[in-house]
């Protein structure tokens, strides 16, 4: 009987990726089914059990989703970086990138999400290609700073003090509704196919011609392209004269099942098929030109495209039929409830949990612990992200209960980022400013956002969701950038501490020496 090693190594390395997978949804597992048996949370069995084959199919998702980007998704974007790099074209370099940032942009679901939300403002397709000029303009930007070696804090400064300048005016001309869903983009632009893409892009450049050993030029691309769209929406709302008209979508577990359901798995599979192709074609036609990689690789490129899109049309699929509904049903009991503090105490366990099952996070952890050679453990990453979500989540569901602007969180939150930036190794600025993108994934977008729209319709009303509910996602992207830089500055006054301790000994060594001496 004839075997395919090849073919079994990838059945263990998915089975791993399996287990992997279900350690990290398990927690939200565990949590909603405790809360099925609160007695103020009126979760009805079809909903559980909905949420539940959901979470099981999000495991498999998510573990073939991780194979792919192992196979496909990070070598492709590699191997770019590296060629374009290498052939010595520097404007084809930009050219590329330019193209692959916008392609990628305009083919995550999670943007065609946004732009429903403000059809009634601005034309959807006019959003999503000035989304995407936003990212394909950064991520130039982002691959001359990786060529020139130049520190990513000075990029972020500028730019995000030109932001708040764009909000300034934006607020003069509006109440802030657009401002959230501004801030939102940011998050929801940086999906699971662009980040394993853009990142492996950025290291494989950088590993080549970025004039720098330090592992901290390897990142910073997925925080410059999370600037980009957000900027690009407040030019939009600076320029249009409309106002945010949000209706509330049915999020019955019962309007996403029998027919429905089928249609949602038709939709699922078109959007990730255009995405990947988009990135495919793109991938190819730089093959044949100019990389001309082993027919070995390609081989493993495109069972690594099919994993691709298998776990993700699965993984969305479970998000959109039970993470959707039981997120919204769980807002509006637990507002419902009159115990507010519950509510902030529930989105901050809920955030720490979800983190663990965003599939790009595991993308990020596994790279940033490859390349810093495990001075950044996945451990004390996934530790930061998890609880840096968590106090998000938390801190959205206080504004929602006391109805107030995201931008007296927004604006301290980034201007201490900032600070800490001049205080810890630039490696962990760009880490935390890169994990920022990545922890807003598409469970968020599909669980965190409708868990905070439930919560607002119950307590603030519908009119108030473009004001308080939104701006959710942006959160989840900012807080990692403080608790990671965090972790930064304690590992620099711990190695300070060590250092001083060390001294000290050699010093009291040298008296004993000259003591003895006398």
């Amino acid at each position: 009987m004839e075997t395919h090693p090849e073919r079994n190594d990838h059945l263990k390395i998915l089975a791993l990726k399996i287990k992997e997978a279900a350690l990290s949804v398990l927690p939200v597992m565990a949590i909603v089914a405790v809360m099925y048996f609160m007695p103020f949370i009126s979760l009805s069995l079809t909903e559980l059990f909905a949420f539940l084959i959901s979470a099981v199919l999000l495991v498999v998702g998510v573990g073939f989703f991780n194979l792919g980007a192992d196979l496909a998704m990070s070598p492709m974007g590699h191997h770019i970086g590296i060629g374009l790099s290498k052939a010595g074209k520097p404007v084809m370099l930009l050219i590329v990138s330019f193209i692959m940032g916008v392609m990628i942009t305009v083919a995550e679901p999670d943007l065609s999400v946004l732009a429903e939300h403000v059809s009634d403002m601005v034309n959807g397709w006019v959003l999503i290609g000035v989304v995407g000029l936003g990212v394909g303009l950064f991520l130039m930007l982002s691959i001359i700073r990786t060529v020139r070696n130049k520190p990513l804090p000075q990029y972020l400064m500028f730019f995000y003090l030109a932001l708040f300048a764009l909000v300034a005016v934006l607020l003069i001309r509006e109440g802030g509704g657009f401002t959230a869903l501004a801030f939102d983009s940011g998050g929801v632009t940086t999906g699971p196919i662009t980040v394993p893409f853009i990142m492996a892009l950025g290291i494989g450049i950088a590993s080549t011609v970025g004039g720098s050993k330090d592992a901290e030029n390897n990142f910073g691309s997925i925080a410059l392209c999370s600037v980009g769209p957000v900027l690009a929406v407040i030019i939009i709302g600076v320029a249009s004269k409309g106002s945010i008209n949000y209706t509330l979508p049915d999020y019955s577990v019962e309007a996403q099942l029998g027919p429905q359901l089928f249609r949602t798995v038709l939709a699922t599979m078109g959007e990730v098929a255009v995405a990947l192709v988009l990135i495919a074609v793109m991938f190819f036609i730089l093959q044949f030109t100019l990389l001309k990689l082993p027919a070995k690789k390609i081989f493993h490129i495109l069972h690594g495209i099919l994993y691709t899109f298998i776990g993700l049309v699965i993984f969305m699929t479970a998000v959109k039929v039970g993470f959707m509904p039981v997120g919204f049903k769980l807002g509006t009991e637990l507002a419902s409830s009159g115990y507010s503090y519950v509510l902030v105490i529930f989105g901050f366990i809920i955030g720490m949990a979800t983190v663990l099952a965003e599939p790009a996070v595991h993308v990020l952890n596994s790279q940033v612990d490859q390349v810093t050679d495990g001075a950044v453990s996945k451990r004390s990453m996934t530790v930061a992200l998890a609880i840096g979500v968590g106090l998000s989540i938390a801190l959205s569901m206080i504004r929602i209960i006391f109805d107030f602007s995201i931008l007296y969180y927004v604006i301290p939150g980034y201007i201490i980022s900032l600070g800490l930036s001049l205080l810890v190794p630039g490696l962990y600025t760009s880490i935390a400013f890169d994990s920022g993108g990545v922890a807003s994934g598409p469970l968020t977008s599909s669980f965190i956002l409708p868990l905070a729209i439930g919560a607002c319709s119950v307590l603030q009303g519908n009119g108030a969701i473009p004001f308080d509910a939104f701006g959710v996602v942006a959160m989840v992207a900012m807080t990692p950038l403080i608790t990671l830089q965090i972790l930064g500055f304690k590992a620099v006054v711990t190695k300070s501490l060590r250092t001083r301790r060390a001294m000290a000994r050699i010093l009291a060594a040298d008296d004993e020496q000259i003591i003895e001496f006398t």
